[in-house]
């Protein structure tokens, strides 16, 4: 695949813009996204998902620069660690803030990756901001590794579908998950 149509991230940029909700291709699955300060979307989410809103979920970034505005003290091992991964990586800070509430969980973290992938960078960069990121399934199914194992609810429920790697055959796997504490303290979550 060499690229993407423009007017098809414009498109998704305007619906989430607009408060909606899209279904893209990510660094990993497919998922379900959202403008992550509007908090009206992220709720959408939940909903669609039928997840509780006490888990919460992550959100995408176009580049490392991004991490202090979304996160009070980023750890220096957080970049060394971005810098190493060879497969997508998502880190769970302390001290988010910036985004809907629902999105931050009770301790005060969020989860947030650093994107990789083209039409996901590119859509985080066009939006200038966090991207939600969460699987596209309803909560407690199996994640969708391709387009076609999306379920019509889904796609029925989000207000636009990306157009971009439907006919991808390639099985992506969840990221990595890793949340790094105060003094140091690296918990492995997901390999």
């Amino acid at each position: 695949m060499t690229g993407y149509d423009k007017a098809d991230l414009e498109r998704a940029c305007q619906v989430m813009r607009d408060g909606g909700v899209i279904l893209y291709p990510t660094d990993t699955v497919w998922g379900i996204g959202c403008d992550a300060s509007c908090e009206d979307a992220v709720k959408r989410i939940f909903q669609i998902k039928k997840r509780s809103d006490s888990k919460s979920m992550l959100v995408l970034v176009d580049s490392e620069s991004k991490l202090k505005y979304y996160v009070e003290d980023v750890p220096d091992l957080a970049y060394d660690m971005i810098g190493m991964s060879e497969k997508p990586l998502t880190i769970i800070y302390d001290g988010a803030r910036r985004l809907a509430p629902q999105l931050i969980a009770g301790d005060g973290s969020v989860g947030i990756r650093v994107t990789r992938e083209v039409f996901s960078r590119d859509l985080c960069a066009r939006m200038r901001g966090a991207v939600v990121s969460t699987s596209a399934n309803i909560s407690g199914q199996p994640s969708a590794a391709v387009y076609a194992e999306i379920s019509r609810e889904i796609i029925d429920a989000v207000d636009y579908v990306v157009e971009y790697r439907r006919d991808d055959s390639i099985k992506a796997k969840p990221s990595g998950i890793v949340k790094l504490g105060a003094g140091g303290l690296v918990k492995v979550i997901r390999e």
